[in-house]
């Protein structure tokens, strides 16, 4: 089951995108740290791949958090929160947000927003790709 009752990411739905980012991770050579939140960004799932940086830790439950807490991607928030964008400063709001790729909203194959994904450790090229394998294995489902 991919969802609660209530909507929110499941147990089992939270540890397949863990085991998804972890596969992902060691595809692409690097340690992770990857959130899974529910979507009152509630941590539901955590994983800290030996050797990951403890930095990350927190920048990946933030991009998980990011992205539910505005059900996009954590990218797109930033793009939009540029110096004169409609959302410029808004990564001060809400204890700490994070505005680069790694975070994205997960939504089942219905559309149905269930949780959010977010991932640190690597450049942020490769937190994205983690995080969309992350998705992926969500919606596969």
């Amino acid at each position: 089951m991919t969802t609660t009752e209530t909507g929110d990411i499941s147990r089992f739905a939270a540890e397949k995108v863990l085991q998804a980012a972890v596969a992902k991770s060691e595809e692409i050579g690097v340690k992770m740290n990857i959130s899974v939140v529910d979507n009152g960004a509630n941590l539901v799932g955590f994983l800290r791949m030996d050797g990951a940086w403890l930095g990350s830790v927190d920048i990946a439950m933030k991009k998980a958090k990011t992205a539910i807490f505005f059900q996009m991607n954590t990218e797109v928030v930033g793009s939009l929160s540029q110096p004169g964008g409609d959302l410029f400063n808004i990564e001060h709001s809400n204890n700490g947000l994070i505005t680069f790729p790694g975070g994205i909203p997960l939504c089942g194959a219905n559309g149905a927003l269930a949780g959010g994904v977010g991932v640190s450790g690597s450049s942020v090229v490769n937190d994205k790709i983690v995080a969309e394998a992350a998705l992926k294995a969500f919606q596969d489902l």
